[in-house]
């Protein structure tokens, strides 16, 4: 698990939206105009995708350029 800790990204979608929403269960307070709970979702909702590009951005970078090489192809087009 350690050698992947930056999977850990991946937890964070589960969290928002099903880990704390009995804590934002509400109608009221509004935010921007809207219920509590709609805001929390639509922002778990924009936070979901970046989550996994961190997640996608620091496995990469463990792994290293030699990752990259596996699909990379040369200028005749095949593959290395």
């Amino acid at each position: 698990m350690l050698k992947r800790a930056s999977l850990l990204w991946l937890l964070v979608p589960y969290v928002l939206f099903l880990g704390v929403l009995p804590l934002v269960d509400r109608v009221h307070p509004t935010v921007l105009g809207l219920p509590f709970l709609f805001f929390w979702l639509l922002l778990a909702t924009l936070l979901t995708p970046v989550a996994v590009w961190l997640a996608w951005r620091s496995d990469r970078r463990r792994s290293g350029p030699r990752a990259d090489r596996r699909f990379s192809r040369d200028a005749n087009g095949s593959a290395e």
